[in-house]
């Protein structure tokens, strides 16, 4: 069995996989409840970790003592040809992503949008090439950026039941612009690669994946595991080589 795990920025999680099957799913929401959890994970043969923070070296230090396991890095071979031209700076996350988007779709061109902390697109072309994409800040992080950056708005939560266009107070304003206007930035991004790019197949992953579905007009899958498989993926490769 497989043992994938993203560390993400706000949360951990972690996938068992039999082959390219996944056959458990666990969240946490620390590297210390992780680690208490390792003992009630059975059948762990091999395992693979990709984090964009620093909070995965004890688990990391746990899991290497028993078993085979990867620290996903720009270094770590991948099924791709990666042409980002600042590969080293390149999140774990958006190239896991991208890998299992290709698992899923290969030989196509395929973008991928990873709603969490920051929005993220990652394109992938049909010569199987990793070519980039863009980031932007997510929903959380727009509402905080105006209460932060300014001396009157107030810092209100994303409420993911939102829908009105017109927001007929300073707390609705704040959330039309915040989520809706995230919902029109996924929506107009799809319809520019659209434009460009024949045959595209859009995959939408992360946290904020729900709200989107029912904002945005354009027409993709979402696969909440995609982060997971792209690290199962990566794993299965390497073990092959």
């Amino acid at each position: 069995m497989n043992l994938a795990l993203d560390f993400g920025n706000t949360r951990i999680k972690a996938a068992l996989f039999k082959g390219k099957e996944l056959e458990a799913k666990y969240i946490y929401d620390s590297e210390q409840e992780l680690l208490n959890a390792l003992s009630t994970i059975k059948n762990i043969q091999h395992c693979i970790i990709g984090s964009v923070t620093n909070q995965h070296q004890k688990v990391f230090e746990t899991l290497s003592k028993h078993y085979h396991t990867i620290l996903f890095k720009a270094q770590t071979p991948i099924p791709l040809s990666n042409l980002y031209k600042s590969a080293l700076t390149l999140g774990s996350d958006r190239i896991a992503a991208s890998v299992g988007a290709y698992s899923l779709y290969p030989n196509q061109n395929v973008l991928t949008i990873d709603a969490g902390t920051c929005i993220k697109y990652n394109f992938v072309n049909s010569s199987n090439q990793y070519l980039g994409g863009a980031i932007s800040p997510g929903i959380p992080m727009r509402l905080k950026a105006m209460n932060y950056y300014t001396q009157a708005l107030p810092l209100v939560n994303a409420d993911m039941n939102y829908d009105k266009l017109t927001g007929e107070s300073t707390t609705e304003s704040l959330l039309s612009g915040a989520l809706l206007g995230a919902a029109c930035e996924v929506d107009a991004m799809i319809g520019r690669y659209h434009e460009e790019y024949q045959n595209l197949v859009v995959l939408v992953t992360g946290g904020d994946a729900d709200y989107l579905c029912k904002q945005v007009k354009s027409r993709f899958f979402t696969s909440q595991n995609l982060l997971l498989i792209g690290l199962n993926t990566i794993l299965n490769y390497n073990l092959e080589k």
